[in-house]
């Protein structure tokens, strides 16, 4: 037995309304559009149609899933990113709005001053490592130490049809020999004790590795910007996504390995999440 679009809105999204799904109405609209092939629009002018069983158990499925706080993008396994869509699996960390700051202000460093090549590290799903190379004329190299990610970013990159960048798997610098006029991070930066608190949605399916920053949050910003010099050409930027209350701490990392203009950028929230700077 089916049901129509109207009445899966109406029982549904009760049903997460009643658990407290904040985006009990989102949800449901998303997993309708992805079982059905119909748009948001195309959903609410078609409420009289009937779904085929195939469609309303994978529905359901999905449904159950999200019931257990799955995040949606794991479920239909993608989502959108600085205007592109990216496959996701449970190696990689889902691209979150506030990375695009990080991404949108290296795309104006990046032309402003006619930057040649770029570093990513830890790309994950390559959402950062793709949009650079899709927007910028550059040529873009990003790592991960995780093989899974990597295949996953390879997959991003040809879907998105993006040939200007090279995917090597690489404990950070382990195995980078060039220097780079730009290097970009979104490292793990939760505290490791911290891990546990998080929401379950977080804790319970986001890779571990892409989370855990050490016990104080702060080890890869170390690691990093501590190498970082070695392979940054004259004039060459660091820019980092960071947590909320890690700007003080990231930028006296940076001052203490001589970058100059260090500089903080807020989120959408008014919390910082950039910070970036260059050496001379």
């Amino acid at each position: 037995m089916s049901k129509k679009i109207k009445d899966i809105f109406i029982e549904y999204k009760k049903i997460l309304k009643e658990n407290n799904f904040d985006t009990y109405s989102l949800d449901v609209e998303v997993l309708l559009m992805n079982v059905t092939g119909f748009s948001k629009t195309q959903l609410y002018l078609n409420t009289d149609y009937t779904l085929k069983t195939e469609e309303y158990e994978k529905f359901k499925k999905f449904f159950n899933r999200r019931l257990k706080n799955e995040p949606i993008a794991y479920i239909i396994e993608k989502c959108e990113f600085m205007g592109m869509d990216f496959l996701l699996n449970n190696h990689t960390l889902i691209p979150r709005p506030d990375t695009e700051i990080l991404v949108e202000k290296a795309i104006e460093i990046i032309n402003k001053n006619n930057f040649n090549n770029a570093l990513d590290i830890g790309t994950g799903s390559g959402a950062i490592a793709i949009s650079l190379a899709k927007y910028c004329n550059i040529n873009v190299t990003a790592l991960d130490i995780n093989n899974k990610a990597i295949e996953m970013a390879k997959k991003n990159a040809s879907i998105n049809k993006v040939k200007n960048i090279e995917f090597i798997q690489s404990d950070i610098f382990e195995k980078i020999n060039n220097k780079y006029d730009i290097i970009v991070s979104n490292p793990p930066y939760i505290k490791t004790e911290d891990i546990k608190t998080l929401e379950k949605n977080v804790k319970d399916y986001e890779p571990i590795l892409a989370l855990d920053g050490g016990k104080s949050g702060l080890i890869f910003y170390e690691k990093i910007t501590n190498n970082a010099i070695k392979y940054l050409n004259k004039n060459g930027y660091l820019m980092f996504e960071i947590g909320y209350d890690q700007a003080k701490e990231v930028k006296n990392i940076m001052e203490n390995n001589n970058f100059y203009n260090i500089t903080v950028l807020k989120d959408l929230s008014g919390l910082d999440r950039v910070v970036f700077a260059n050496i001379k």
